[in-house]
């Protein structure tokens, strides 16, 4: 595996130095692709393990993994991608990563073949991918939740949880999904930004 002339870290967590290579290989991949297509908002690539790498791993500390995570709408692989390099060793965790952007999908593909690691790559709408009976789903910067709330009846296994990481609007969304959902939520504050938040939800269904 090839890393770069700087291995960074993630302050608070317990992970090896694999780990860390294969995110400095992240890093390396993600600067580059991004010059051409756009996966991350430039100014946040110099903080790249802050602003990506720490906000997606503080998922994993939310709620216990196991069985299948989907992430929904990965983007630039976050959080997904993220949490499938720390779980790398689980054999218990499969990730499955559904981006419709086919140049997106790419760098997915690129990113699990320099890091060596497996995960499954959906490159549809997340209406159009066949029910994916997810124990995990997550989601960033994606979509109002009320709409996440549909895709989560979609493709949840039972009593399947949701994460997921939204901004300072984030009481006004669960005001506004209650009007057409009942769910059951726990707010978690970010560890990245003070103005945001994880949700962590459960037991929905439609009003």
């Amino acid at each position: 595996m090839t890393t770069g002339p700087q291995v960074r870290s993630l302050p608070g967590f317990d992970v090896s130095r694999e780990t860390i290579e294969r995110l400095t290989v992240y890093a390396e991949l993600l600067e580059r692709w991004n010059r051409k297509i756009n996966l991350v908002s430039p100014s946040t690539i110099p903080d790249v393990w802050t602003r990506h790498f720490m906000d997606s791993a503080q998922l994993t500390r939310i709620h216990e993994a196991s069985g299948h995570w989907a992430d929904l709408g990965s983007g630039g692989g976050f959080p997904g991608m993220v949490v499938a390099i720390l779980f790398a060793s689980r054999d218990d965790v499969h990730v499955t990563l559904v981006e419709s952007d086919q140049r997106k999908a790419a760098f997915l593909r690129t990113v699990s073949r320099e890091t060596e690691i497996s995960v499954g790559i959906v490159a549809d709408r997340i209406e159009r991918t066949a029910p994916l009976d997810a124990n995990i789903i997550s989601a960033r910067a994606l979509a109002p939740l009320k709409d996440l709330l549909a895709s989560c009846e979609r493709h949840f296994a039972p009593k399947g949880r949701a994460l997921f990481l939204k901004g300072r609007n984030s009481d006004s969304e669960i005001s506004e999904a209650l009007e057409s959902w009942r769910f059951d939520c726990e707010k978690h504050p970010s560890i990245t930004d003070g103005d945001a938040t994880v949700l962590s939800i459960g037991d929905i269904a439609r009003v």
